[in-house]
């Protein structure tokens, strides 16, 4: 029996059809599905019995069929396809995932692999027909003294109105049509006009701007970068004679291993570097006269009131080093924590507990060294509401620098102690390797020595295990600046 569907891609019309044949347990074998273009076209047959003319009488109608969604997906693609048997696969695989459900969990099975080497198929010529459409203005005889773009395209299967919506969306603003051998369409700005294919002859010809793109084209080329094998597997040839720039690519190819040479021989050139911005007298860095800071009381109200980079405009108040003034020695960390943040006093949360720790250890009284941080205020990123900690920017720090100068300044410290490495780089100017330099006293440009270690939050993210040895290097670390605290 005949299945006559209205039109290749008349997926709604095989449902209905389907859906019949599979009710009245018609086997695919007996079912022959016809366009009824194709009907048409042979003119001299008689005209054979449809389907509903031929239905078995008598026979008691099946369940409803269920398949699963991603084969009526699958049908969606497989119907573009254009071999004239693909609506013969999709009632087979229709008819063997009612009758036999494993097949939905089969993933070599022939008929199977076919539906889906047909949609890969078609999802090419998809991709393809986006790509490689180039459009030509012409005078647009319906709207006077407008233009109309045209292209020209010989798609694989009927894809012209599944590809249509996305070229619609992407030229709203311009009026368009596709011509291609099997089916024409056109936006008027509005809604899609589609209509019956022509003839190549009908694509208008190459005009100006065309040779702009070419001379664009050519002037991008870079011979050194020629990969002639994958260019052909992304741009077939047979997409070739309706992309104006492919007359360019053979004799660019066969220039490309003379002008490679010509590069190779060439000198070599200086990359382009960085200049650092000179410092200005207004840099926040560089403000240590204009502070006016004679206490730390000054300098905490000053802090306080500083919005030089975005951190304090969300801390909940600034945070300056606290201690004796004339300590011998003076701990240098990061910026607040969370904790530091809240009560308003530095190296207060675990980490500030564990320098604790190791300064008991070593018989350095807390009250007698002065402890600060290199960023005054707690920059943070908040989660639920979790405010996790994160690392100050080198803007940020150096903006921040000023305020530390002058703490340094009040204190006048024999020396100081870097914990980590924005601290490190704050006090010597420049970047430091922690891992590195750690245990190493360094000198800065005023003299004072900074003795180099980590910080102490950083012996906390280390895994349990390791914890305790690098305690114990910590320790050592700083054992050395007991020897200043006792000279």
């Amino acid at each position: 029996m005949h299945a006559v569907l209205a039109s290749e891609t008349d997926l709604a019309g095989f449902r209905a059809e389907a859906r019949e044949l599979l009710a009245h347990q018609v086997p695919p074998e007996q079912v022959q599905w016809e366009t009824a273009q194709a009907q048409n076209a042979d003119l001299f047959s008689a005209p054979p019995a449809t389907a509903a003319e031929s239905r078995p009488r008598g026979v008691p109608k099946a369940a409803s069929a269920i398949v699963p969604a991603s084969f009526v997906r699958l049908c969606e693609l497989v119907v573009l396809h254009s071999d004239p048997q693909r609506f013969a696969l999709m009632y087979r695989l229709l008819w063997r995932l009612v009758h036999e459900p494993g097949l939905r969990n089969d993933p070599i099975d022939p008929d199977m692999l076919s539906a889906q080497q047909m949609a890969q198929s078609v999802r090419r010529d998809l991709h393809k027909m986006k790509a490689f459409v180039r459009f030509r203005p012409v005078p647009d005889e319906e709207h006077p003294g407008e233009v109309l773009h045209v292209a020209w395209f010989e798609p694989m299967h009927h894809i012209v109105e599944a590809a249509a919506p996305w070229f619609a969306a992407r030229f709203a603003n311009m009026r368009w049509a596709i011509l291609t051998p099997e089916r024409c369409v056109q936006w008027d700005l509005q809604q899609l006009h589609y209509g019956p294919g022509v003839g190549r002859e009908q694509a208008p010809p190459p005009d100006a701007g065309e040779q702009l793109w070419l001379t664009y084209y050519q002037s991008i080329f870079n011979p050194a970068r020629l990969k002639l094998q994958a260019m052909q597997q992304h741009m077939p040839r047979k997409y070739w004679h309706n992309l104006p720039e492919a007359q360019l690519i053979a004799p660019l190819a066969a220039q490309a291993l003379e002008r490679s040479g010509t590069m190779i021989e060439q000198p070599a050139t200086q990359p382009l570097r960085r200049i650092p911005r000179p410092v200005r007298q207004d840099d926040p860095a560089v403000t240590l006269e204009r502070d006016g800071i004679h206490s730390l009381e000054e300098l905490k109200q000053a802090t306080m009131r500083c919005r030089e980079c975005p951190i304090g405009e969300f801390a909940t108040q600034s945070v300056t080093g606290e201690g004796r003034l004339q300590a011998k020695l003076m701990f240098v960390g990061e910026q607040p924590g969370d904790q530091e943040d809240l009560r308003g006093h530095p190296f207060v949360g675990p980490a500030g507990q564990l320098l604790d720790r190791a300064l008991a250890q070593l018989g350095l009284p807390r009250d007698e060294i002065f402890v600060s941080n290199a960023v005054k205020h707690f920059k943070f990123e908040l989660r639920g509401k979790r405010r996790i900690h994160k690392s100050p920017s080198q803007r940020e720090a150096a903006a921040c620098l000023h305020w530390l100068e002058d703490e340094i300044a009040l204190v006048r410290p024999r020396a100081l102690v870097a914990l980590g490495a924005t601290a490190a780089r704050s006090l010597m100017g420049r970047m430091v390797a922690v891992t590195a330099e750690r245990g190493k006293w360094l000198e800065r440009p005023d003299g004072r020595r900074v003795l180099i270690t980590l910080h102490p939050s950083a012996l906390l993210r280390m895994p349990p295990e390791e914890r305790e040895a690098a305690f114990e290097a910590f320790v050592a670390d700083l054992a050395q600046a007991r020897e200043v605290f006792q000279g």
